[in-house]
């Protein structure tokens, strides 16, 4: 998915892109029903910032915007 989120807009568009991959992955996700995803979501909240360090993204988590947001729901999808 290649929606780059910048302002609510895009979160919206991202979002929408999101709920369709997941339609057509046929509930294939690593977390798939709403308990695990959102378990996930606050694992991978504690831990993004680790992400944005070693992927070398100059962002400060502590400081959420669109684009972090974003980030959260679509790492929850994936996070163990």
């Amino acid at each position: 998915m290649a929606t780059k989120v910048i302002d609510r807009q895009s979160f919206i568009s991202f979002i929408d892109a999101l709920h369709s991959e997941y339609m057509s992955s046929g509930g294939t996700w690593e977390n798939p029903t709403l308990d695990r995803f959102l378990e996930a979501m606050s694992a991978y909240a504690k831990d993004i910032q680790g992400y944005y360090n070693n992927t070398s993204q100059d962002i400060n988590a502590d400081f959420p915007s669109w684009k972090v947001f974003a980030d959260i729901l679509r790492g929850a999808a994936i996070y163990q």
